[in-house]
């Protein structure tokens, strides 16, 4: 093996370690703000993602979720959660509220309606 190839591997090796801790490494998490009416509200950027894209609420408060669509790539039009039989769509560069009460404690993932951009919510 020449130094070339050493190399090339070397690299292909970081490669593949930097795209599995971009997909699969730890988020960091973002507790939602409680606002004086008493309800759990976060601001959340869609633009090639969620931003903040792991989101910690308190069980049984009622929780608005503030998406603001901030492009107009074609799968970001929608957000979906599953677990609470929510789908929304996201008009561009307006802001979007999702309001609801989350009833039970656990992970639950939203995602695009392409299912390719996803983020978690958090209930504790």
């Amino acid at each position: 093996m020449d130094t070339t190839e050493i190399i090339v591997a070397v690299a292909g090796l970081g490669l593949i370690g930097f795209v599995l801790w971009y997909f699969f490494g730890e988020r960091e998490r973002t507790a939602a703000t409680v606002s004086e009416s008493g309800v759990q509200e976060i601001q959340v950027t869609v633009k090639g993602g969620y931003s903040p894209d792991v989101i910690v609420v308190q069980k049984d408060k009622p929780v608005r979720l503030n998406f603001y669509r901030d492009e107009t790539a074609g799968c970001s039009e929608q957000v979906i959660f599953g677990d609470f039989g929510i789908a929304r769509d996201l008009p561009a560069y307006k802001t979007t509220a999702i309001e609801f009460t989350p009833d039970r404690t656990g992970e639950f993932t939203f995602t695009c309606g392409m299912n390719m951009l996803r983020g978690k919510l958090i209930v504790e």
